[in-house]
């Protein structure tokens, strides 16, 4: 899919990390949310508390996921992050992301 439809944006942007990484608030009807996001290269350590689908359309990036290693992820690929979890990715190109609230 390479748009969303129907969808209400919240017009503050999401800024971390000194403006090296930035997304927009994507609200859609069956009261789900989505952040689309854009890294550049470095290295960065989030926390969650709900649990997240990570889509990344474009770019390069490792993560270091909750009792896992390093692993690789391009553009095209996803991964799950859990509930309560900390976890890190080094940006090594820029990159483009989706990422999806789960209840």
């Amino acid at each position: 899919m390479s748009e969303f439809n129907n969808v209400s944006v919240v017009k503050k942007a999401n800024v971390y990390f000194d403006g090296k990484v930035s997304s927009r608030t994507l609200k859609f009807a069956d009261g789900s949310t989505k952040t689309l996001g854009f890294m550049l290269a470095g290295e960065y350590t989030f926390n969650t508390d709900a649990p997240e689908l990570m889509e990344i359309t474009a770019g390069e990036l490792e993560v270091l996921l909750p009792n896992s290693e390093w692993q690789k992820v391009t553009g095209g690929e996803s991964f799950n992050v859990p509930a309560n979890a900390k976890f890190t990715m080094k940006v090594i190109e820029p990159t483009d992301y989706i990422c999806s609230f789960l209840k």
